[in-house]
C-alpha cells in the first residue's frame, strides 16, 4: 500500500540516484443519485476561503492511435474546473502548462504525453514529482501505466493521485495498488460488468449466458464481475472463454454458445476485437442476444460501420433490436442525463472541442470538481489536505447530477449510477459532433450506485483503508 512520507522530505534526499531507482522498475502490464439534481455553481456547504496555487501533473496519451483517450480525459477535467468558475473551458490544450483559475485558486496543469506507455508515464510522473514539485498527480488511460505510478512512485512520496480514466477494477480493489493517496472518480470495469450483469438478470428473461472476454486485465475483469453478479441472481453461466486481443475466428465460438443453450452472450472487448465479433454475429443466425458496454466514439465508429455493412446503410433501431444487439451499459454518454449541470457541460464541451462529451469525460469532470471541492472545504491547496478532503466525499457538481458520485471510504473509488441503452442510428442533430453511425438511445435502465461497485465485504475486494 502506498506510504505517507512527506513528499518534500523525500525530494530532498532522493537526488539523481533516486531518479534512476524510480524509473527503473519492471512493467506490470496493461453513491450517486438519479442524475436529475441541481446545484449552485460552487455547490457545497461549509466552504472556507481558499487561495493559492495547486500544481497538478496530468498524464495522458496525447499522441498515437489512442490520442483521443487522452484528449477526452483532459477535456473533461478542464471542463470540470471551468464549470466551478462558471467559465468556458480552454480550447486547444496540449502538452505543457495550462492554468485554470477558480476564484482565488489557480490550478496549474502540467500536461505530459504518456504515449499510452507505462515507461513514458512513469518517467514523466517521476520528473513531475522531483523537478516540478507538483501537489497532485492525475491521469493515465492505461491501467498498466497507472499501476506503475502507484507501485513505483506513490510508495516513495506523499503525493495524492487521482487515477483515470484507467479502468481496471484492480487499481482500487487490490491491496498492492489501493491506498490512502490513490483516488479514482472515473468508472471502472467492475462497474461496467456489474451494471450489465444486473440489467441482464433483472430486466430480461435471459437465464443462460456464455461469457467471452479478452485475455488481459480488462477482459478478465469483465468476465469475473459478470459471473459474480449473474450467478448471484440465479443466471446460469453455461461456459466462458478468454481469447487474445484481435481474435477473428468467431464463427466456431459463436456456434459453441448456440450449442450450449446460451440465451445471451457477453463480449468484454475493445476496438481491437469488437468489429470481428460483431461481423461474425451479424453474419450468422443465432438465437441469443449480444450484451456488453458502450465504448468511446472511435470504437462506435468502427462498430457502427460493421453494423452498416451487416444491416445496410439505412438500418433502423428496429433492425438493430431484431439482430439481437444490446442493450449495452454505459459509464456516461452525453445524452444519458437530463440536468442543468450536464446541459451546461455538453454545451461548453461541444463548443470548445467540436465533439460531444464521451465515455471518459464525466469521470474526469468529476475528478476536477472533487479536487476543487476539497480545496474549498479544507481551505488548503496542499496535496495532503486535498487528499483528506477527498476521503468519503460526495461530489456536489457532476454531469450525472448533484451529489451523484461518492468516494467509498474503504477504497477511495467513487461510485455512481450507470445506465443501459440500445444502440440506435445516430440522430441528425448529433451527426457532426459524434461522428459514428451508432449512438446510445435514451436510457432504458438505470442501475443505482450501490449496485454497481464491488462491495466492501466481497471476496473480490482486497482493499480496506
Amino acid at each position: 500500500m502506498p506510504g505517507n512520507r512527506s513528499r518534500r522530505r523525500v525530494l530532498k534526499t532522493l537526488g539523481a540516484a533516486g531518479a534512476v531507482a524510480l524509473a527503473g522498475c519492471a512493467d506490470n502490464g496493461d453513491g450517486g443519485g438519479d442524475g436529475n439534481g441541481e446545484t449552485d455553481m460552487n455547490g457545497t456547504t461549509g466552504d472556507m476561503d481558499a487561495s493559492g496555487t495547486v500544481r497538478i501533473g496530468a498524464l495522458q496519451p496525447l499522441s498515437g492511435d489512442l490520442e483521443y483517450y487522452g484528449q477526452q480525459a483532459i477535456w473533461g477535467f478542464l471542463s470540470g474546473l471551468a464549470y466551478k468558475d462558471d467559465a468556458e473551458p480552454p480550447g486547444d490544450v496540449g502538452t505543457g502548462q495550462t492554468t485554470v483559475s477558480v476564484g482565488d485558486v489557480d490550478y496549474e496543469l502540467l500536461v505530459r504525453d504518456t504515449q499510452f506507455s507505462a515507461d513514458a508515464a512513469e518517467n514523466a510522473a517521476t520528473s513531475l514529482v522531483q523537478n516540478d514539485d507538483v501537489d497532485m498527480l492525475f491521469g493515465c488511460s492505461s491501467s498498466g501505466a497507472a499501476r506503475r505510478i502507484i507501485t513505483n512512485i506513490l510508495t516513495q512520496v506523499d503525493v495524492p493521485y487521482m487515477a483515470g480514466p484507467a479502468a481496471s477494477a484492480a487499481l482500487t480493489s487490490e491491496s498492492e495498488t489501493c491506498g490512502d493517496n490513490v483516488f479514482r472518480a472515473s468508472e471502472n470495469t467492475a462497474m461496467d460488468a456489474r451494471s450489465g450483469g444486473r440489467y441482464v438478470a433483472t430486466d430480461t428473461d435471459v437465464s443462460k449466458v456464455y461469457l467471452f472476454g479478452a485475455d488481459y486485465s480488462f477482459g478478465r475483469a469483465v468476465v469475473n464481475n459478470y459471473r459474480d453478479v449473474l450467478e448471484s441472481e440465479g443466471v446460469e453461466i453455461v461456459d466462458e472463454r478468454l481469447v487474445e486481443r484481435g481474435y477473428a475466428e468467431w464463427d466456431g465460438l459463436l456456434e459453441n454458445a448456440e450449442e450450449a443453450g446460451a440465451e445471451g452472450i457477453v463480449g468484454g472487448f475493445t476496438v481491437r476485437t469488437l468489429p470481428n465479433l460483431f461481423n461474425a454475429f451479424l453474419s450468422g443466425d443465432y438465437s441469443y442476444r449480444l450484451f456488453g458496454g458502450f465504448a468511446t466514439r472511435i470504437t462506435n465508429a468502427v462498430v457502427g460501420g460493421t453494423i452498416q455493412q451487416g444491416l445496410g446503410e439505412d438500418f433502423t433501431a428496429e433492425d438493430v433490436e431484431n439482430a439481437g444487439l444490446g442493450p449495452f451499459t454505459t459509464r456516461y454518454h452525453w445524452n444519458q442525463y437530463d440536468n442543468e449541470i450536464n446541459d451546461a457541460f455538453v454545451d461548453s464541451y461541444t463548443s470548445a472541442y467540436g465533439v460531444v462529451p464521451d465515455l471518459f469525460t464525466s469521470g474526469t469532470f468529476t475528478a476536477a470538481s472533487a479536487i476543487h471541492q476539497a480545496v474549498t472545504e479544507t481551505g488548503s491547496t496542499d496535496g495532503p489536505d486535498i487528499a483528506e478532503g477527498l476521503r468519503g466525499m460526495t461530489v456536489a457538481d457532476t454531469p450525472k447530477g448533484s451529489d451523484a458520485y461518492t468516494f467509498q471510504t474503504y477504497n477511495n473509488q467513487a461510485r455512481s449510477e450507470m445506465t443501459g441503452a440500445n444502440p440506435v442510428p445516430t440522430a441528425e442533430e448529433w451527426a457532426d459532433s459524434w461522428g459514428a453511425a451508432i449512438q446510445p438511445s435514451d436510457p432504458v435502465s438505470r442501475i443505482s450506485a450501490d449496485q454497481v461497485t464491488i462491495p466492501e465485504d466481497s471476496e473480490d475486494m482486497g482493499c480496506s483503508l
